[in-house]
C-alpha cells in the first residue's frame, strides 16, 4: 500500500522502535499510485496540511528510502526568488520533513519526544530549481547514518537526502538531530524557558522589507540596531508558517530565514539566490530575549567564486548558531 494513502488517526506515545516495523505508516509497495496526496502533516511536524511538501516514501533498505515530493509554482512564504527559482529554503524544509518522517514511521520516534537541531545544511542547483509551468514533481533519494540508540529507542542520526528532478539532481543537503524523552526534556530545560513560548518578547519594528529581499513586513526576521550589520531576531509567532505550530524556542527555519535577510542585507541586493548553507545549532534561541544577529561578508578566493557571509546569532553573549550562506551572481 502506498504510504501516501494512509488515513492518520495518530500513534500512541508508547510507539518505540522495535514496533516500528510494525507501524501503519510503514510503505512497502511502490511510491507512485494513481492518486497523489501529502503525507500525514503529524509526521512532518505541521500543523496545516499546505505546509507538507513530501507525498510519499518507501523502505528500500535498512537506512535507505525513496521519497517523492512537490514544490508548489507560489507559496505565501517561499516566494520564487526572481520570480524564476524556486526558494531554495524550501530544500531545507524538504530535507527536514525527510528526517522528521523517517524518525517517526520508521525508526519508531513517539511524537511525544523532542528534536534537538544539531546541523542543516544543503547546496542547489540554480538551472534545476527554475519554476515551471507546473509544480516540480521530486524524487528523494534519502540515507540515514550515524545512527545512535539507547535501547531501542533512536537517540540522533544524520539524514542525508538528494533531491531529483526529472532525474537530474536539483539539490542535496543533510540534516543531524538528536531525540530525547520528555522527562529529559524537562530537565534540560528549566520552567521559566518551559512557559517562555506563553510570554515571548512582542515583535520588534522590522526592516524594510525591500533591504532583506522580502515584499511584506510580515515576513521580515530583522529588526534594526542602529549598527551596521548587526540586528536583532524579529520573533512573530504568529507567523502561519515559521509558526506553524506553538513551540517554546525559535524554530530552525526563522534562523535559516534570518541568515538569507542578513546577507540579503550585507550584500546589498534586491534579492539573492541562495547556493548553499551550512547552519550549525549550539543552543536554543528563547523566545523571551532578545538574539542579535550579525553578518559578515567573507573575501572571495577568486573573482568567479560565490559571495558568502558568515552569520553568527548570540543571545546573552554566547552563539547560539552560526550559518555560512553562498549566494549566486545576478545579472
Amino acid at each position: 500500500m502506498n504510504a501516501s494513502t494512509f488515513r492518520f488517526e495518530g500513534p500512541s506515545i508508547e510507539h518505540t522502535t522495535t514496533q516500528a516495523a510494525q507501524s501503519p505508516f510503514r510503505s512497502t509497495e511502490p511510491l507512485h499510485g494513481h492518486l497523489t496526496t501529502t503525507v500525514p502533516r503529524e509526521l512532518v511536524h505541521r500543523a496545516a496540511v499546505a505546509e507538507v511538501v513530501l507525498t510519499g516514501w518507501q523502505r528500500l533498505g535498512d537506512a535507505h528510502f525513496a521519497m517523492t515530493a512537490q514544490w508548489p509554482r507560489g507559496h505565501s512564504f517561499f516566494t520564487p526568488v526572481n520570480g524564476t527559482h524556486h526558494d531554495p529554503l524550501i530544500a531545507a524544509e524538504t530535507i527536514c520533513q525527510a528526517g522528521a518522517l523517517l524518525a517517526h514511521a520508521e525508526f519508531g520516534v513517539p511524537f511525544a519526544h523532542q528534536f534537538l537541531l544539531d546541523e542543516l545544511a544543503f547546496t542547489v542547483r540554480p538551472e534545476e530549481i527554475r519554476v515551471g509551468g507546473t509544480p516540480a514533481a521530486l524524487d528523494l533519494d534519502v540515507t540515514c547514518s550515524k545512527i545512535k540508540k539507547r535501547g531501542h529507542r533512536l537517540a540522533g542520526m544524520c539524514v542525508e537526502t538528494r533531491v531529483l528532478r526529472e532525474r537530474r539532481l536539483a539539490a542535496s543537503g543533510r540534516i543531524s538531530f538528536s531525540t530525547i524523552t520528555p522527562a529529559v526534556y524537562r530537565r534540560l530545560r528549566p520552567q521559566r524557558v518551559l512557559d517562555a513560548g506563553d510570554r515571548p518578547l512582542p515583535p520588534t519594528a522590522p526592516v524594510a522589507p525591500a533591504a532583506v529581499g522580502r515584499f511584506s513586513p510580515t515576513d521580515v526576521v530583522l529588526s534594526p540596531t542602529g549598527e551596521p550589520d548587526r540586528w536583532q531576531l524579529r520573533v512573530d509567532t504568529c507567523h502561519p508558517t515559521l509558526f506553524d505550530h506553538q513551540a517554546d524556542h525559535a524554530p530552525g527555519m526563522v534562523l535559516l530565514e534570518a541568515a538569507r535577510q542578513a546577507a540579503t542585507a550585507v550584500l546589498d541586493r534586491p534579492s539573492i539566490l541562495p547556493l548553499g548553507l551550512d547552519c550549525a545549532f549550539m543552543r536554543y534561541v528563547e523566545l523571551d530575549l532578545p538574539c542579535l544577529i550579525e553578518a559578515l561578508r567573507l573575501p572571495k578566493a577568486a573573482p568567479e567564486d560565490p559571495e558568502t557571509v558568515l552569520v553568527t546569532g548570540r543571545q546573552e553573549g554566547r552563539p547560539v548558531f552560526t550559518s555560512t550562506l553562498r549566494a549566486a551572481p545576478f545579472d
